[in-house]
């Protein structure tokens, strides 16, 4: 509910169907309980135990799905979308959302310099766990703040991090090291909030860049302007500084 409560501040939203349950007494009439989803544009769902259910109900009614979970195995429906002429966005959250499109995001824009050349990215989340006592150093923003992190699985040339933390913060940065004609310059952009927000912020700005996405699997980062462009006008506030080396 989270999520629908942000996406509620979206001008555009015509209609918010609650599936499977009945809506309470609100003062916005927009928010109803579902009947079909075909008279809805996009099913957006934080369901991690079945979220092959949602995609198949998405496609069934012929409407785009935005997922929060990134641990289906998507490539098996990316066909199935681009036939029905709709978008599977899955990982609209924190690790898998919000933080790579920080770093995509800002390695496009240097990437429009001719003479600068990225040289390296990083991007960093937090989870919920004991904090740790060494590992790689990564400047959250506060109130989350700097903290140890360890190396996650990854492809390609952006390193992944992720840093435990107790209480109710959660946090997501990026650090993309970048090479001029004065010097190796470091960005790091960063985002912290309560974390139930920030998830539910992640979710909601899927659903409301899904019609920027082409047809079929996509995660956030492969359109990181429109994604960070949702957030922020949703309220995201994205802090950012430079340092040279």
């Amino acid at each position: 509910m989270r999520a629908g409560r942000i996406l509620l501040g979206e001008a555009s939203l015509t209609a918010l169907g609650l599936v499977g349950r009945r809506p309470t007494r609100s003062l916005d009439r927009r928010i109803e309980k579902a009947g079909s989803l075909a008279a809805y544009d996009v099913l957006v769902s934080d369901d991690l135990d079945t979220p092959d259910e949602q995609i198949e109900a998405a496609l069934d009614a012929s409407v785009s799905c935005v997922l929060w979970s990134d641990g289906v195995e998507a490539e098996r429906f990316h066909q199935r979308f681009i036939a029905a002429g709709r978008t599977l966005l899955v990982g609209a959250n924190l690790a898998h959302g919000l933080a790579p499109s920080l770093a995509a995001h800002e390695a496009a824009v240097i990437e429009e310099t001719p003479a600068d050349a990225v040289l390296g990215a990083e991007v960093a989340w937090t989870e919920p766990g004991r904090a740790l006592r060494r590992g790689e150093a990564m400047p959250f923003p506060e109130p989350v703040g700097p903290r140890w992190a360890t190396l996650q699985p990854h492809t390609g040339r952006v390193r992944r991090f992720v840093a435990p933390v107790e209480g109710q913060w959660a946090a997501a940065m990026a650090r993309v090291t970048v090479g001029t004609s004065d010097g190796v310059h470091v960005r790091v952009l960063g985002v912290a909030d309560h974390a139930a927000h920030l998830e539910a912020l992640s979710l909601a700005a899927g659903a409301v860049a899904i019609g920027e996405y082409p047809y079929g699997l996509a995660t956030p980062e492969d359109r990181a302007e429109y994604y960070l462009a949702a957030a922020v006008e949703a309220g995201l506030d994205v802090a950012a500084y430079t340092t040279t080396r």
